[in-house]
Order: structure tokens, then C-alpha cells, then sequence
């Protein structure tokens, strides 16, 4: 956007937000044309999210709009002066008064050139660079990481288990060492414990890392895959070396096209379904009753007909519904303003959204304030964390279903 038209306003009357903005939009409505509709100027771009503030006080309210705008100076100003004209709002009096259009572009400026003045500064301050320190630097960069035990069972690992949003699980020590080798330091290995899954590794799968199941290319990554599952360990993505390899023997460029290449859990089961169905059979077997399979947990989710009804529609209408506890419908809206629906709603006001469009990170942290329950988007974006309390689920997982 290039400018931000502010404005005050004030009602003879106490007002809401919405209805501030339905007054601007209905008063405003054909005044110059389609051309100048302000809803068809936001659809374009040309016009972003009208932002409102409103204060009651004594029986009357006052309060500042913001409008960012990407038109030229003399279309920005006429915007100015169309929402100045708005005299009603609900039943009550008004007055809308123009503050300042704000030039954003010269204020990024100004902040450009006041910090390339603090750069310039500090850098003619900085001392000579002295080549021991330069050498040692590049020598601790280069160095591979020791390997380290962890946990009360002493498991092998990298040095950075605990600070890595990411944890990757390997089977073996060899296998560890491997990947610190090529600069993996938050990765560790289920050996060296009693029992075949060691606690430490459930609990560390219980916090809010991503875990990555980093499994060897035969039937042995299989059973390490079924072992880690059937001991309730959170797997969010399954990597393989390829076939008939070994992790432990891997090249740092095919870990790297390994871990690139990997697959949300529900996705490679259902491949190894298609592919090895009973194979898949025994890496999702059945847990005692009461627990749901994490493996199987998309297709055990029972969705109103409607609702399925109203997803097979969606594809390509860049639409969704925002659905309440019991999945009556709250709204139906455009992909692109859920987020900012989504932040003027209460927490608990919305339990499930249904989108064309791709779940995102932003998404998904939003939705988890929220407490939304569950997200069913076309597809998934690059997630870094999955919020526990939020279930997200595509188009595909219950079509094909």
C-alpha cells in the first residue's frame, strides 16, 4: 500500500464497529461509479481491510478509521472526501474529519536512511577483525558435533535435542553419528534402553516439537515405525533412505534429499496402504480400546453428510464455512479475509473451519488461540508446528475416504 487515509469521527449515538463500516459502504455506495465502489476497489486490492476504533462515552461515540490505499494521490484524496461525507451512522448523527493521509513510502524512507546512518556508525567503530579469531571460527564451524547422551537412559544424541523446534529419530548410534556429520544436531536414537522404545523418546514426542521418524530403506524401518506407533509416540513425518540402504551409510546429499522428500504420517500410511496393505495392516495395528490410532485418526473422524456434501462443492470456488460446535453453519466467506474474520470473532465462537485454500502456519497458530477444533483445508502449507488442540485434515483424506 502506498498511503493510510486517517480520519475521526464521532456519532451522536453509541455505535459498533460494523455498523461505522456498513456506514461508510452505504453512504459511499455509486457516488462515482462502479469504478469507485469501495468493495470493488478491496476485491482489486486497490483498497485494503478498513480498520475502525470506537470509544462510547456520555451517550455518543467517537473513534478513528484507517483506510490503506494503493491508488494514485488524486484517487486516494477523492476516497478521503467520499468517506468525509458520510453524515449518518445507524439512526444517529455523524461527522467524519479528514486527519492526515500518511505517505508510507516516505516514512519507510525516513527509516531506511536513519538505519543506514546507525550501520554506517557502528561499522566505522567495529575493530580490525584479528586472523586467529577468524581461523578458530571457521575451524568450530567446519568441526562435527560430539555425540551426547541424553536422557536417564543414556540415549545417543546430538547436542541440540532440546534447543531444535525439529527432532529427528533414528534407530542406532551409528546412525547418529552419521547425521552429525553432516550438521543434524537435533537428531536421537531409540537404542540403548531396556525397553525397545524408551521413555524419554514418548515424553520428548509429547512436547511441541515436529518429530521426524528418519527410518532405514527395509523391513527393519518398517517394524521401528509399528514399535515407535504402538508405544504412543507423536510421529507428525516419515522420512526413508532408499530402499535397501541404511541411514548410517547415507551421503549428506541423500540425507538431505531423504528428509526433503518426507511425508505427514497419514499420508504415508495411506500410500503404503495402496502400495503394501499388509504391510500397512501391521504398522497400524490396533491399540487397546479407548485410544484412537494415530496412524488411522483422519479416516476415524465422522463428519456430517452436509458437511461432506459441502466439501466435494468447494474445489476451486476459493470459498469456506465457519461451523460451530454442532456444525450448523456461522458464516460462508472468501479464502482470503478467514484470517481477519477469524481475528474479530470471541474464543469458542468458532469450533471448525472449511476452506479452499492452503493451512498455513499463521493459520493454524490463530485457530489454536481461538480453540478452534478442527481445520479441513485443500491442502497443507509449510507447517513448522502443529498446535496439539488443533486437528487439520485435506480435502482428499475425506473424499477418498
Amino acid at each position: 500500500m502506498k498511503y493510510n487515509v486517517k480520519l475521526k469521527f464521532e456519532v451522536d449515538g453509541i455505535v459498533e464497529k460494523t455498523d461505522v463500516i456498513g456506514a461508510i459502504f452505504g453512504q459511499t455506495e455509486n457516488l462515482f461509479g462502479d469504478e469507485f465502489d469501495l468493495r470493488e476497489l478491496q476485491d482489486k486490492g486497490r483498497l485494503g481491510r478498513i480498520i475502525v476504533e470506537v470509544r462510547s462515552k456520555g451517550g455518543k461515540s467517537e473513534g478513528e478509521v484507517i483506510i490503506p490505499s494503493n491508488l494514485d494521490r488524486i484517487e486516494t484524496a477523492l476516497i478521503a472526501a467520499m468517506i468525509e461525507s458520510v453524515d449518518k451512522v445507524g439512526p444517529y448523527n455523524s461527522k467524519f474529519e479528514l486527519i492526515e493521509i500518511e505517505d508510507i513510502r516516505a516514512e519507510k524512507l525516513k527509516k531506511i536512511i536513519e538505519r543506514a546512518k546507525n550501520i554506517l556508525s557502528s561499522w566505522s567503530r567495529e575493530r580490525s577483525l584479528d586472523i586467529k579469531e577468524v581461523l578458530n571460527e571457521i575451524s568450530s564451524a567446519v568441526k562435527v558435533a560430539e555425540i551426547t547422551e541424553y536422557g536417564p537412559e543414556k540415549l545417543p544424541a546430538g547436542p541440540d535435542v532440546d534447543k531444535d523446534p525439529n527432532l529427528i529419530i533414528v534407530e542406532g548410534r551409528a546412525d547418529v553419528i552419521n547425521l552429525l556429520r553432516y550438521g543434524y544436531k537435533n537428531v536421537i536414537a531409540i537404542e540403548g534402553a531396556t525397553s525397545r522404545v524408551p521413555e524419554t523418546i514418548i515424553n520428548l514426542s509429547k512436547t511441541k516439537k515436529t518429530v521426524i521418524a528418519f527410518l532405514d530403506g527395509d523391513h527393519g524401518g518398517d517394524l521401528i515405525l509399528k514399535e515407535l506407533l504402538s508405544n504412543n509416540v507423536k510421529i507428525d513425518f516419515v522420512a526413508r533412505a532408499p530402499v535397501g540402504r541404511e541411514v548410517e551409510e547415507l551421503t549428506g546429499k541423500e540425507i538431505s534429499k531423504a528428509l526433503s522428500n518426507m511425508m505427514p504420517l497419514t499420508q504415508y500410511l495411506k500410500k503404503l496402504q495402496e502400495s503394501q496393505p499388509l504391510l500397512a495392516e501391521t504398522v497400524t495395528e490396533e491399540k487397546p480400546k479407548g485410544e484412537i490410532r494415530q496412524a488411522e485418526r483422519v479416516v476415524q473422524i465422522s463428519l456430517p453428510q452436509s458437511v461432506v456434501e459441502d466439501i466435494k462443492k468447494l474445489p476451486g470456488t476459493l470459498e469456506g464455512f465457519l461451523y460451530d460446535n454442532n456444525w450448523n453453519v456461522i458464516e460462508k466467506v472468501q479464502v482470503r479475509d478467514i484470517i481477519p474474520k477469524l481475528e474479530n470473532y470471541q474464543e469458542n465462537k468458532v469450533a471448525y473451519i472449511v476452506f479452499d485454500g492452503v493451512i498455513t502456519q499463521r493459520l493454524l497458530d490463530l485457530a489454536s488461540q481461538k480453540n478452534i477444533k478442527m481445520i479441513i483445508g485443500a491442502r497443507i502449507g509449510g507447517i513448522n508446528k502443529r498446535p496439539p488442540n488443533v486437528d487439520i485434515i485435506t480435502f482428499s483424506d475425506i473424499i477418498s475416504s
